[in-house]
């Protein structure tokens, strides 16, 4: 891989976080902290792709970048096909949460959970070095968060339906992207 292709790859995660900072800059400086791209709960079907950008303050944004940008890097490690799988699959299983969750939601928790959930299960899966590493790394430094997968250990206000679709959609990514050896499709 050349040095550009390294660098396009993981500027990527930077851009998407920058998109979310002007979002919440905007929202913050003309909107008062009212201009909140929803998805779910009655909000418009194309929420799906805004919310995650969209956030309830700088230290909710704060909080998802933190979390976002290592683990973005984590997977983008593996493959920029794997990042774009796990990013797909998020937003696919949310589409639920749009269409039949009466609570709305926003922010990057979703995706951050579907990095995680790529992450735990892409080593028990291709069984390569790498692919355990990341496994390893995964649960090592984010593995505490799994419990706010489950409604009773989430502080309300907190979707934890944005982060169990989320993960779920990053297991169903790291499926997606794995192929046996030796078998095509």
């Amino acid at each position: 891989m050349n040095s550009f292709s390294k660098t396009f790859r993981f500027s990527i995660p930077l851009v998407l976080v920058g998109i979310a900072w002007i979002q919440e800059l905007i929202d913050q400086v003309w909107f008062g902290g009212n201009w909140n791209l929803l998805m779910g709960g009655g909000a418009p079907w194309w929420g799906l792709f805004a919310a995650p950008f969209s956030h309830s303050g700088f230290s909710h944004l704060f909080s998802n970048t933190v979390l976002f940008l290592p683990l973005s890097w984590l997977v983008l490690s593996k493959g920029l096909s794997d990042y774009i799988s796990v990013w797909a699959c998020v937003l696919f299983v949310e589409i639920f949460q749009v269409f039949f969750w009466a609570t709305p939601a926003h922010g990057m928790s979703g995706v951050v959970f579907g990095l995680l959930g790529y992450l735990l299960i892409i080593g028990f899966l291709e069984k390569r070095f790498l692919a355990i590493v990341l496994t390893i790394i995964g649960f090592g430094l984010y593995g505490h968060f799994l419990p706010s997968l489950l409604p009773w250990n989430v502080p309300e206000g907190i979707s934890w339906i944005g982060h169990f679709s989320g993960f779920i959609g990053g297991l169903l990514g790291a499926l997606g992207i794995y192929r046996e050896p030796g078998k095509i499709l």
